[in-house]
């Protein structure tokens, strides 16, 4: 009798740890990513001690380094944490809605989509023409690739496989057209477009960082609000049409979602690529595939990708200022390779 009338109390423990777990882990996350917000402010090019960034913070019409701190590395590190939550939670979106370990902004053409028509803009306009509309142009070009991708993807109703084939078919087609693009371009737009597309977050400023902030508060919660039904798809479109879930209007919103923040991150970092692979696997290393609790470890790992590629190019190779998405390449690529590995490894 006692051993029976402990069972559910063991539920219990089991359940509120599943919840817990979560929660002190995106809490330590977010101190880390304060921590290392802390770290990057102090470093640079020009020597500042944490004490004068400190002041420079909480008192800036008093301090020396007030424009180091609040125009140069402020904006640019607020921006960088920003943008790597956005792809990372893009990424989430994908892999969920895809059900491939492999999916991301750049596998499913969204990158390249957004890459192409930022470089179209260069190249027809230059750089005499605002570099402000540069974004808009690039958002665009993420639209107008997910719209593509659905369109040749439909074929009476959307699969996750037909998605992917498409996207990987448009995203070298885009990707070809882009390099076309720049060899025919001039020196000085071509030169731009390079650097923009190996992703860089250098001279952010404020308007970028307020410029992305609501395409996060827009479209984070609105995934977190389908996050029943990403769990229910998860388990199959059959299984999840039988627990009530529509379909195609979930996964129609959901990829709305991910094309925003990785149309929007994009647009104002540059071609940053495998953070959307990435970071939701070590989020779901840590926490598993629960959406609800997948998405904010997501979000904040993606954002210490970003901040920390970024703080390497900027004070690694010194006088120099590399473009973060070299760094996230270096360790995105292997460890694609190691998922394709792992992936062929599991279907054997």
């Amino acid at each position: 009798m006692t051993h029976s009338a402990s069972l559910p109390q063991q539920g219990n423990d089991t359940a509120a740890s599943h919840t817990t777990r979560p929660v002190l882990l995106s809490a330590l996350l977010a101190l880390v990513l304060l921590a290392s917000m802390g770290l990057s402010l102090s470093l640079g090019s020009f020597p500042t001690s944490f004490d004068q960034v400190v002041h420079a913070l909480a008192a800036p019409q008093n301090s020396d380094i007030t424009f180091i701190v609040w125009e140069l590395r402020l904006p640019r590190i607020l921006l960088a944490v920003l943008v790597g939550a956005a792809l990372a939670v893009a990424g989430a979106i994908l892999q969920g809605i895809v059900r491939n370990p492999l999916a991301s902004p750049d596998v499913i053409g969204i990158t390249s989509g957004a890459a192409m028509a930022a470089v179209t803009f260069l190249a027809l306009f230059g750089t005499g023409l605002s570099i402000h509309w540069l974004p808009a142009a690039a958002l665009l070009g993420a639209l107008l690739s997910a719209v593509l991708v659905f369109s040749l993807a439909w074929k009476r109703g959307i699969t996750p496989s037909r998605m992917v084939l498409v996207g990987i078919g448009l995203s070298a087609a885009m990707g070809a057209v882009t390099t076309l693009l720049i060899v025919i371009s001039d020196d000085a737009a071509a030169m731009v477009a390079y650097v923009w597309l190996t992703g860089s977050l250098y001279a952010a400023q404020w308007q970028d960082v307020f410029g992305m902030l609501p395409w996060l508060l827009v479209a984070v919660p609105l995934c977190l609000t389908l996050a029943r039904h990403m769990d229910a798809m998860a388990l199959g479109d059959s299984v999840a049409q039988g627990l009530g879930v529509n379909v195609l209007q979930s996964r129609l919103v959901l990829m709305a979602c991910s094309v925003a923040l990785a149309g929007a991150a994009v647009a104002f970092a540059g071609g940053l690529s495998f953070v959307g692979l990435i970071a939701p696997h070590i989020a779901a290393r840590l926490v598993g595939r629960g959406f609800t609790r997948l998405v904010p470890v997501t979000a904040l790992v993606g954002a210490l990708i970003v901040l920390y590629a970024d703080l390497l190019g900027r004070v690694a190779f010194l006088p120099k200022d590399l473009p973060a998405g070299i760094f996230v390449s270096g360790v995105g690529a292997p460890f694609f390779v190691y998922l394709l590995h792992r992936t062929r490894y599991h279907r054997q």
